[in-house]
């Protein structure tokens, strides 16, 4: 049986907002400045006589994760104060629920469409936006398109945001595909001149679906959520049809504007014609078109409010492959870590093992998947798991709750909470492609071993995950130990460690207590190569 062990990371985290104090460009007035800001986030083992090395280390680990959350529950800078040191007014969590601060966040949505722009730019630019109880978001957008799986999980972001938050998208040259389906999830859609919006087929990798039951599922699937929540923001749900399916004809009136055979695409001008007669006229698409971003914002009546433009920066990009690795770090973490458990001392592989948990934690810390709550949990299993091996002899309940309680976090923290959902529900699908993830990793982890056990069974490292025998000139083999023979700790044994009999090292585990090096042990059970002994008052 698989046997997986964990141990404490601790997680530093540095964020900042910061306001270039400069009024954006052809929108300035006289005592009213419209601030433009961005925001940035910023191998021998130890052989101490009393094992105190190895305390000393793992104690050190804990204290320090523990040192990284202290901050988090430390009184911070007042908003007021952060107002007057950065000349940005925004009071964080001032605002009462239903009530907006005026704070326009702008999220660009560019190049190909997939989990990491879902991840680090659209999700966390609408979280912060919620968070701040914003009046708006602008989707600046040039895309060919992209995975419709991500594109599906940005309409369903913008479906349970706030009503007070209006959206805007701003089709700076393309918004294709899925680019298309994201668009008409928003309010008003605007578009600058020469730009298009449409084509959106559903296509494979490697080229269209065949045609069949199992297109007609996905067609189904996807026009259901997109034409409903287009038509929420007064679209003619038509025209996702049109964009879809290539035998859908759309038309006004009696004149075709696009007939079978081909996928609807509006140009600017195309998506501003009038349809409709009276008081019922509207666009068809498009609410207008603009040059540029200021020109929106001026035309909205936002260019005086706060302007928080998003950008991805090194960090999240670094983080972005650390989400896209996370299968490997998790399995390099618990594989070292299942070395250091069956090791006396802490060592190397522990130390390493951390370390790649650490990184996976930062990259989803950075990414804004993790929070507050799985750092929390994973603090609660860090503390239970080193008073078990610290202070509890053999290993038990109090142990196994720690590591559940931090295979939780991890797991918790690979989850993308959607903003405006309740904190207490979680997206299924999201929680099974987590639990995927680790269920991969512990199985990765389990093939190391099962490759160090098939392929090195003569290597150091090897020979002490099974406790084998370091040879010795003469000495006595695994096989030929006996319950009842005698003889000395070598290491402290907590509760693993290393014992001489007859000449020869041994790898051995204490049985219901801890036992200080120098100590008389005799062996009490044998289960192949694992030895138990007991200390004993006859050497």
């Amino acid at each position: 049986m698989l046997q997986l062990h964990l141990s404490l990371l601790f997680i530093f985290r540095s964020e900042a907002i910061r306001c270039d104090e400069r009024p954006i460009s052809g929108l300035h007035q006289a005592g009213q400045p419209a601030w433009r800001c961005r925001m940035t986030v910023s191998g021998d083992r130890p052989r101490g006589r009393h094992g105190l090395f190895s305390r000393a280390a793992f104690a050190c680990f804990v204290a320090a994760f523990l040192a990284a959350l202290l901050p988090d529950f430390l009184p911070a800078q007042t908003s007021e104060q952060a107002a007057v040191s950065s000349n940005l007014m925004i009071k964080s969590g001032s605002v009462p629920p239903g009530e907006t601060t005026g704070i326009t966040y702008v999220i660009p949505v560019k190049g190909m469409i997939e989990k990491g722009l879902l991840t680090y730019v659209v999700r966390k630019g609408l979280a912060e936006a919620v968070r701040e109880n914003a009046a708006a978001v602008i989707f600046e957008m040039d895309t060919p398109g992209g995975l419709v799986e991500s594109a599906e999980d940005i309409v369903r972001l913008l479906i349970d945001l706030p009503p007070t938050i209006r959206t805007y998208t701003l089709v700076n040259k393309d918004a294709l595909s899925a680019g298309a389906f994201i668009a008409m999830a928003t309010d008003e859609i605007y578009m600058t001149p020469g730009s298009r919006i449409g084509a959106s087929a559903l296509v494979l990798p490697w080229g269209e679906i065949p045609e069949g039951d199992i297109k007609e599922k996905a067609l189904s699937a996807t026009y259901a959520l997109i034409a409903r929540a287009a038509e929420a923001k007064g679209y003619d749900p038509k025209l996702v049809e049109a964009m879809m399916r290539k035998e859908a004809v759309y038309s006004i009136g009696d004149e075709i504007i696009c007939p079978a055979g081909e996928l609807l695409t509006l140009t600017d001008v195309s998506a501003l014609r009038m349809v409709g007669e009276g008081e019922e006229a509207r666009p068809l698409l498009a609410v207008g078109v603009v040059k540029n971003l200021d020109e929106l914002l001026e035309l909205t009546g936002r260019a005086k409010t706060n302007v928080v433009m998003l950008e991805i920066t090194w960090s999240e990009k670094l983080a972005r492959w650390i989400a896209a690795l996370r299968i490997l770090f998790l399995a390099g973490g618990l594989f070292g870590l299942y070395i250091e458990i069956k090791t006396p001392g802490f060592g190397v592989p522990g130390i390493l093992g951390l370390l790649l948990l650490i990184v996976f934690f930062w990259g989803h810390l950075v990414a804004g998947l993790a929070g507050m709550e799985e750092l929390l949990l994973f603090a609660v299993g860090a503390v239970l798991l080193a008073v078990e091996i610290l202070l509890i002899p053999g290993f038990g309940f109090v142990g196994i709750a720690g590591i559940l309680c931090m295979i939780g976090a991890l797991i918790l923290a690979m989850v993308q909470h959607n903003p405006g959902a309740p904190a207490y529900r979680l997206p299924t699908m999201d929680l099974q492609s987590s639990m995927f993830s680790m269920a991969a990793a512990m199985g990765v982890t389990g093939g190391l071993i099962l490759v160090l056990a098939r392929f090195l069974p003569k290597s150091a490292i090897f020979q002490r995950i099974v406790l084998a025998e370091t040879s010795a000139p003469g000495g006595t083999d695994d096989s030929e130990a006996h319950i009842g023979m005698t003889g000395t700790a070598l290491t402290p044994l907590h509760p693993s460690g290393a014992g001489e009999f007859g000449g020869a090292r041994l790898s051995v585990v204490a049985r219901g207590e801890f036992i200080d090096a120098g100590s008389p042990i005799v062996i009490a059970e044998t289960h192949g190569n694992r030895i138990v002994v007991d200390r004993t008052d006859h050497p």
